[in-house]
């Protein structure tokens, strides 16, 4: 059973990241079920993570909320917490541009015992639907933001231990000197 992770909560309308209109987080988390189920996954950045793949059919669902960055592009940059715990980082937004079709979306689980070790599990369920990313058509390879992949490589609060190869860094870097989300 797959149950709904309040981090994943804040992904709603104007957050800067991938939300639906149309679909509630519990019908989200049946849809990675079923997906998940038939196959339609692959293994996370560690053991007890997993990328599950939206079925085409419901993608347009789902709104992207990245723009390419170009010369004319408007930056903001804020010091934000997701949460009173952990650290606080730089965010940046684009002011202007036009979101980018979804091509994909992705649905991130995890299961009990990993969200488990810092007690952020939120239901009894296996696996827990913890983030929705609507991948911008034509991007095959979408990484982990690096502040994430930080927090995780140094066990800060609201990560969850991982190790990463210096490839997988620069290609994180990379992109998100390319893609930015919209505010």
């Amino acid at each position: 059973m797959v149950g709904v992770n309040t981090f994943v909560l804040r992904q709603i309308q104007d957050s800067g990241k991938t939300f639906s209109e149309s679909m509630a987080f519990d019908e989200i988390a049946i849809h990675a079920e079923s997906q998940m189920k038939e196959g339609h996954y692959k293994d996370g950045y560690r053991d007890g993570v997993r990328i599950v793949q939206c079925e085409d059919t419901f993608v347009h669902h789902f709104y992207c909320p990245f723009t390419k960055i170009t010369q004319e592009t408007n930056l903001e940059a804020n010091w934000v917490k997701r949460n009173e715990d952990e650290e606080a980082y730089i965010q940046i937004r684009a002011l202007n541009g036009d979101p980018l079709s979804a091509g994909k979306v992705e649905f991130i689980l995890y299961r009990r015992d990993v969200l488990a070790e810092n007690n952020e599990q939120s239901t009894n369920a296996e696996w827990e639907l913890i983030s929705i990313h609507a991948i911008p058509e034509g991007v095959d390879n979408f990484p982990m933001e690096p502040v994430t992949m930080m927090r995780n490589q140094l066990e800060l609060v609201g990560g969850t231990q991982a190790e990463y190869p210096s490839k997988e860094w620069a290609e994180s870097v990379s992109f998100w000197q390319k893609y930015v989300a919209l505010k």
